[in-house]
């Protein structure tokens, strides 16, 4: 009889630790000290992605919902993907304003671009001489097409470090931090709520490469 409750209360035993252990390590469990921290100090950080893809979903939400859109992207694939179908729809309409930058790709192996792209061939062997400025050209053609047909959608070229990705709405912000080995979608993004002062550094980093970038 006793070892059969002994039984019993290891099993249970090891099932509570199992459970405690999955939430432990869950994904969700793990943003809450994130969530709480940056309550209390002001940071307005909602959570961290450990990878920019993973908040493609609640980024397309998000984005048909807001009032005005910013984007500064290192290449800009998303630009033309079906969650920014919404932005370009209702730009001038639901949309006060787009304001895009993305690298200026007319500057030549001294870029920052260059620079980037040089990095990527280190990691990524489909990466050939050139590639990365193409595909910023094609999204930036793109844009510019859709600018032609929607006057409330500005773009811009910047010529700085391309080391992040900012997307900024009136009320969150998806700040990409890129790692050298990786490409930007596998790189961590914090998603911070407006007020908030990492809400504050994505739009400043914004303005800054913004006042500093040429015309489309």
């Amino acid at each position: 009889m006793n070892e059969f409750v002994l039984g019993v209360v290891s099993s249970l035993l090891a099932t509570a630790l199992a459970v405690a252990g999955g939430w432990a390590f869950s994904m969700r469990s793990r943003q809450w000290p994130v969530a709480l921290l940056s309550r209390l100090t002001g940071l307005g950080v909602r959570r961290v992605l450990p990878r920019q893809r993973l908040a493609s979903r609640e980024l397309a939400s998000e984005l048909t919902r807001a009032r005005w859109v910013r984007v500064l992207a290192g290449r800009g694939n998303e630009l033309t993907r079906d969650g920014f179908t919404p932005v370009w729809e209702a730009a001038g309409r639901r949309l006060e304003s787009v304001q895009v930058l993305l690298p200026d790709a007319d500057l030549g192996p001294d870029s920052w671009l260059s620079r980037r792209e040089e990095e990527m061939r280190r990691v990524d062997l489909g990466f050939s001489s050139g590639l990365l400025t193409e595909q910023v050209r094609i999204n930036a053609a793109y844009v510019s097409e859709v600018a032609r047909h929607r006057e409330h959608v500005s773009l811009r070229f910047y010529n700085l470090p391309n080391v992040h990705r900012v997307i900024i709405t009136d009320n969150v912000a998806y700040l990409t931090i890129y790692q050298q080995a990786e490409h930007g979608r596998n790189s961590p993004c914090i998603v911070a709520r407006r007020p908030g002062l990492m809400y504050d550094y994505a739009l400043l980093l914004f303005s800054t490469a913004w006042n500093h970038s040429r015309p489309a």
